[in-house]
């Protein structure tokens, strides 16, 4: 009972600090508070070092929002994970570390404590990746570890780089930091946000178990570099065409790829790359409140969606895969409906917490200096996203059940039901309550009639082409399959640059490792015979001792 216990007792303090968090944020949204929290840890003459917290409504909704997911995903885990283990008890704290260091990370002004909450992220996503120690899950979290690495570096020279401004409190400089700043920041946010060239560490993490999907794929590792680039936004910076076009770059293949894909945890993890190229392509088009605002909605539907599925795998006997799948809608009704609900809500259909966000930032879209490019792009990408929403529908939902015969799988009350749920709840309501909360829908918006009829029309288009999709699998699907069921081949990209790195690394040996053979390297070496050399004479026997000592008498005399 005691391991049942730590979980219950989690989900209580994240729970009751959601609400804490949620009312003090609509305070200070209200008042147009901004707190500043500076702590002095070492001051010696003019030098001082200070850590320094923020909290605004912006960081405090997050917050909210991310204890609310992290109490669901934690309640949802006593039963998935079980509770009869040590290692369940791991699981626990693993998760709540993240949660601790993705806190960290929402109320830094200070880019070296951003740096501190990212690598948290990145290392304790490392160990959730790994947790069920097979081969697959070790290559996952190896790519996972080394995308998010490539981050850090960015980080890193931006942090060596505000040294030359005296300060690394950025929100105080925002309007003085060099172009290049903002590009090095913005490329750091790419990787934790997978967008394109860095896409391929997404769909592989979700050899993760589920609750983990839900809470660190969805809402909090993937989402800190939107975040990111929210607190540095800049409008003369972030107006950018290059990055604009490679947001929606992602958007389109991430869309494409889960038309072909058949691992039901993958389909999610590539609707969630497609909706960060949403958000990623509206903070370049200057919507930094719409980006935000999609942000929360989206990280509610999405987590509840990985819970579904986590609870179709658990009843199809860990199978992942969905032409094994079908008529859960008999056999799952409660779980089905729920699954349902955040499919909508992705796909933007009218009045779910989806559509209010989706729809502001395509009409704010057309209100905006767009290319006719873009314009088409954005709604074909609204269109895919019911495509493989209905296609996920049909093949997992409705047809035939194609497994071995499973008679015992029926809808169970437990705690994964409760947390189910309660974020379907929040799926249907959450986005016209927090519109109506934060003031979004005060822009004016002037667009013709059949302009603001578009993206329900494209919705549904996506469904109707969905449906022929599921009918005519065999003839569209050897068309390009390999292309787009290995993500434009981005894996390979990958490998061909690992492997032309590497042969020139061995070619070049000489040459490139000298450095290491003059530094730390070769002194190592150097002090490792050294020590063998005494070793070896201080085992020998009495002469050599002697023969020792007359020398050194020599050369004292």
């Amino acid at each position: 009972m005691l391991k049942l216990n730590f979980y219950l007792y989690w989900f209580y303090i994240m729970l009751s600090l959601f609400f804490f968090f949620f009312f003090f944020s609509l305070l200070f949204l209200v008042n147009n508070y901004s707190v500043f929290l500076e702590w002095e840890i070492f001051m010696m003459n003019s030098f001082g070092i200070y850590y320094m917290l923020i909290l605004d409504w912006i960081s405090l909704m997050f917050i909210s929002l991310v204890l609310f997911i992290s109490s669901m995903v934690i309640l949802y885990s006593s039963d998935y994970m079980g509770i009869k283990s040590y290692s369940s008890n791991r699981f626990l704290f693993l998760v709540i570390l993240f949660v601790l260091s993705m806190i960290l990370m929402l109320i830094s002004p200070n880019l070296l404590s951003i740096l501190l909450g990212w690598d948290g992220l990145g290392m304790i996503s490392y160990c959730l990746v790994i947790y069920y120690n097979s081969t697959s899950s070790y290559l996952s979290g190896m790519i996972t570890c080394l995308t998010n690495r490539l981050g850090d570096i960015g980080l890193l020279i931006c942090i060596c780089w505000l040294m030359s401004y005296g300060s690394w409190h950025f929100m105080f400089y925002l309007n003085f930091y060099n172009n290049y700043i903002f590009y090095m920041l913005i490329i750091s946010s790419f990787t934790s946000s997978a967008q394109i060239p860095f896409s391929s560490w997404l769909p592989a993490a979700m050899a993760a178990p589920t609750p983990v999907s839900s809470l660190v794929h969805s809402s909090t590792l993937v989402t800190a570099g939107v975040y990111l680039l929210i607190r540095f936004f800049n409008q003369f910076h972030f107006n950018n065409m290059f990055m604009l076009f490679i947001s929606l770059l992602t958007m389109f293949m991430s869309s494409f790829c889960a038309n072909y894909e058949f691992d039901l945890k993958k389909i999610i993890a590539l609707s969630t790359l497609s909706q960060l190229g949403l958000m990623m392509s509206s903070l370049f088009m200057g919507l930094v409140n719409l980006s935000f605002y999609h942000l929360m909605t989206h990280a509610v539907f999405k987590s509840l969606l990985f819970l579904c599925a986590g609870v179709i795998i658990y009843y199809m006997n860990n199978n992942q895969d969905i032409r094994m799948m079908g008529s859960v809608s008999n056999l799952l009704p409660f779980i089905t409906s729920c699954f349902n609900v955040s499919s909508l809500a992705l796909c933007g259909f009218p009045f779910l917490s989806g559509f209010y966000s989706k729809d502001m930032i395509v009409e704010l879209m057309l209100m905006n200096y767009i290319n006719f490019f873009v314009f088409i792009l954005f709604y074909i990408c609204l269109g895919l996203t019911a495509c493989y929403s209905i296609r996920l529908f049909y093949y997992s939902l409705l047809c035939d059940y194609s497994s071995f015969s499973l008679n015992l799988i029926k809808d169970n009350y437990c705690f994964m039901s409760y947390s189910i749920f309660f974020l379907s709840v929040f799926s249907v309501f959450f986005g016209c309550g927090v519109m109506w909360l934060i003031n979004l829908d005060l822009s004016f918006i002037i667009i013709p009639f059949y302009l603001s009829l578009m993206s329900v029309i494209f919705v549904f288009m996506g469904f109707i082409l969905g449906t022929e999709l599921f009918f005519m699998k065999s003839f569209v699907m050897s068309i390009f399959y390999y292309l787009f069921s290995n993500m434009w081949m981005m894996y390979s990209y990958f490998n061909y640059l690992y492997t032309y790195l590497y042969n020139f690394c061995y070619y070049y040996n000489n040459s490139l490792n000298w450095g290491e053979y003059y530094g730390p390297i070769g002194l190592s070496i150097y002090l490792l015979k050294s020590s063998n050399f005494m070793q070896y004479y201080m085992l020998g026997n009495m002469k050599i001792f002697l023969l020792g000592f007359m020398v050194w008498f020599i050369i004292f005399i």
